[in-house]
């Protein structure tokens, strides 16, 4: 075994125990452990990070540790000062393509807001973590739990460790992570299965709508799936 020194920014210090938060540490580790062995023996998901460092030179995951080095460790969306044009990319940058993703058991309110908000989102509370797994690798989605141990899987590629308790505060902290606002295309999608929604005429929502809100309203859309309006 040989040590090295560990430095994490900003709020990776939130998977840490207290005592190391915003500060250098020592950990001591195998001669073959790469930066993403030993960042996840720390408790961080690499879904987390965005930057890597090594003695002041950025480096991938695969990056051997050696004994006495320097490694730090930046969020994702966050580059120090200095390295914007030489950092090594993590992952590849996200496209609007991209923003697509899968949610667990215990973040139906934020699925439903990202749906409304037009982000295809697949969510079912009794899909597994392996099920999550393989449909994020399958559909190329982005990974959204509060589980960091899902996150550390091997093929989940994109994730987003969620903080947040409550739906809409969830909502905030996922569209600021991945930039969603330019991007928002709200009631294009339905809220319950996430199928198109698309425009209903007068004669289709007949019985469906309340007389009450028909007169209030003169635009509806419907899912052909669920067969909902909206």
């Amino acid at each position: 075994m040989v040590k090295a020194r560990f430095h994490f920014h900003r709020e990776l210090n939130d998977f840490l125990a207290r005592p190391l938060h915003g500060h250098t540490f020592a950990c001591a580790f195998a001669k073959t452990s790469s930066t993403k062995h030993m960042i996840e023996t720390l408790g961080m998901p690499h879904t987390e990070v965005g930057l890597i460092v090594k003695n002041g030179r950025p480096v991938g995951f695969d990056a051997q540790i050696d004994a006495d080095d320097l490694i730090e460790v930046y969020p994702a969306r966050t580059t120090p000062e200095g390295m914007a044009n030489g950092a090594l990319l993590l992952r590849p940058p996200l496209r609007v393509a991209d923003l697509c993703f899968i949610a667990d058991a215990h973040l139906g309110g934020l699925a439903q807001l990202l749906r409304l908000a037009g982000f295809d989102t697949r969510y079912d509370n009794n899909f597994s973590d392996d099920e999550i797994e393989q449909l994020a690798q399958d559909e190329a989605r982005i990974v959204l739990t509060r589980d960091r141990e899902l996150l550390k899987r091997r093929t989940v590629l994109r994730g987003c460790y969620v903080r947040a308790l409550q739906p809409d505060e969830q909502f905030r902290e996922v569209s600021e992570r991945f930039d969603l606002a330019p991007n928002v295309r709200p009631f294009r999608l339905c809220l319950m299965c996430n199928a198109p929604l698309r425009p209903a005429g007068p004669g289709e929502i007949d019985g469906r709508v309340p007389d009450g809100v028909r007169e209030r309203h003169s635009r509806f859309v419907t899912c052909d799936v669920c067969h909902r309006v909206f």
